[in-house]
């Protein structure tokens, strides 16, 4: 049963030991509950988790794709009766004290609350540079043109939705296309063109060492999965 309004939703495959400094960081309990959707782990990190009244698990058999995985999050967090989801790193890249950010935006009325690295306030510490020119200039870019909004971060995934969204019809998460890295650029966009509250609020993320695995992102395939959201959308080609 749930305890808060609000549920931490973090999407995990073979995470290892940084899922579990994730839940040592995340632990306000008196604000939010933690969901963890396990994508199909097979590394033992789900079995050494310690399990408290305020964390729930949910396990895949098999590795669906990042957009199924928050999918599920979404659809799981509806169920329950929560207000808003709050989707945090599983891989320890976020920082618990801009929950805060998030909490405000959803109590000030907002429909969707967006991190960004990029605002005055913001870091992202250790990022590699192609990656930074990557989230900071090219899809930031596109995605304000193809919007019409300016947004300085528009593949941040610390973000905050409230799920009262979902029963809008015109946005159909259950597409089979959004599976991967898709969604959450789907959602951002819907979100903002269907004319709901969004704010971007600054917040801090810090990239482990390359030899740690900061992202499972494959370089062209996986940057296309964010893509193409915007050139389906802005063409038409989707709904």
């Amino acid at each position: 049963m749930k305890k808060n309004k609000y549920v931490l939703g973090i999407s995990v495959f073979n995470e290892g030991d940084k899922i579990l400094r994730v839940i040592e960081r995340f632990n306000d309990y008196d604000t939010y509950d933690v969901l963890i959707m396990d994508d199909g782990s097979t590394d033992g990190s789900m079995e050494r988790i310690p399990l408290n009244s305020h964390i729930f698990i949910v396990r895949q058999t098999e590795n669906r794709g990042a957009g199924h995985s928050v999918r599920s999050c979404l659809r799981w967090a509806e169920e329950k009766g929560y207000e808003a989801l709050f989707l945090v790193a599983g891989n320890n890249k976020d920082t618990p004290e801009d929950i805060v950010k998030l909490v405000d935006g959803m109590a000030a009325g907002f429909d969707l609350v967006q991190g960004s690295r990029y605002l005055p306030g913001g870091s992202f510490g250790n990022m590699p540079f192609y990656r930074t020119v990557a989230t900071r200039l090219v899809h930031p870019l596109l995605f304000s043109l193809i919007t019409g909004r300016r947004i300085t971060d528009s593949t941040n995934g610390f973000r905050a939705i409230r799920l009262s969204i979902l029963e809008d019809k015109r946005i159909d998460l259950d597409q089979s296309w959004l599976d991967h890295y898709e969604l959450e650029p789907y959602i951002f966009y819907k979100i903002i063109r269907l004319g709901y509250k969004v704010k971007e609020v600054p917040v801090r993320k810090v990239y482990p060492p390359h030899a740690m695995g900061y992202t499972k992102m494959k370089p062209v395939t996986g940057w296309w999965s964010i893509l193409r959201p915007l050139v389906f959308l802005g063409l038409g080609i989707k709904k």
